[in-house]
């Protein structure tokens, strides 16, 4: 890339089963070119793993670029080039993520199912919660062999392999309860209508108690904390497609009690109001 660009270059591409990124704080771009693209595993690894991601960025000279997303109740395994290379494992932090980018990178991530990484971890999942560890705790160092090929230059193809490979040789076994994890945060993305733990409790034909067991162990979070975070989700894709906005509406449909309560959530999590974060993303 010509460093001395001005103008600001977007890439992205998805598979349909991955989607697009959601949760995603829209901001101006600097001069530079960014790739994004979601790609989804071998079908053999869908219990375990949602999808891959790719993102690389090549920023001009003296560029720095603030990212930030909205939390997703999975563990991402991440591989990092650069100088500062990291092939780490984040649990579900409950922040906003922000990071600053500069120079240039690529970075590929694994994004396991909700439920999914208990099963490689041996372990409750909410030990994770809220910070990173090398990977090779969980993998062994066989896992920082396979980081030159997912942070190199190479085709997508070739690193989508290089993982379906890695993780098609540790498939492990079938787990009910994390599969009913899984199945109970697809639920809450896929209804707004359980709106509370306790709606999602009857529809699991679960004590609440036993439903806050089961998410801990697996997911890493409570389901509270699933079902207000994927209410925040669809609130950034409402303001980020633009229109008006029937807050009131909005409000209900998401399962709040007003939308006084709406907007102060969302100002919690991302730092903003809605009205001030339009005006810094139009």
């Amino acid at each position: 890339m010509d460093r001395t660009n001005p103008t600001a270059e977007r890439r992205e591409s998805y598979d349909r089963a991955a989607g697009p990124a959601r949760g995603i704080l829209r901001s101006p771009a600097g001069p530079g070119i960014y790739g994004h693209s979601r790609r989804r595993p071998a079908p053999e690894l869908g219990p375990w793993i949602l999808h891959y991601w790719l993102v690389d960025w090549d920023l001009a000279e003296g560029v720095r670029q603030t990212v930030e997303t909205l939390p997703h109740p999975n563990v991402q395994l991440v591989f990092t080039s650069g100088e500062t290379a990291t092939v780490e494992v984040h649990g579900v932090y409950t922040g906003k993520f922000r990071r600053v980018l500069e120079g240039r990178a690529q970075v590929f991530g694994v994004k396991f199912r909700a439920g999914g990484f208990r099963a490689f971890l041996g372990r409750p999942v909410a030990a994770l919660r809220g910070k990173g560890i090398a990977a090779a705790e969980v993998f062994g160092r066989e896992i920082e062999r396979l980081a030159p090929t997912l942070t190199g230059d190479g085709p997508e193809e070739e690193k989508i392999a290089a993982a379906n490979r890695f993780f098609l040789d540790r498939i492990p076994a079938p787990d009910a309860d994390g599969e009913r994890a899984a199945s109970l945060v697809n639920l809450i993305l896929s209804t707004p209508e359980v709106g509370s733990v306790g709606a999602l409790a009857s529809r699991a034909k679960l004590s609440e108690r036993a439903l806050e067991r089961l998410f801990r162990e697996y997911v890493g979070v409570g389901p509270k904390w699933v079902i207000r975070r994927y209410r925040m989700h669809e609130l950034v894709e409402r303001l980020n497609a633009g229109g008006r906005v029937d807050w009131a509406s909005l409000a209900a449909e998401l399962g709040y009690f007003d939308q006084s309560h709406l907007i102060r959530d969302f100002r919690r999590l991302t730092g903003y109001t809605p009205e001030k974060y339009r005006r810094r993303a139009p």
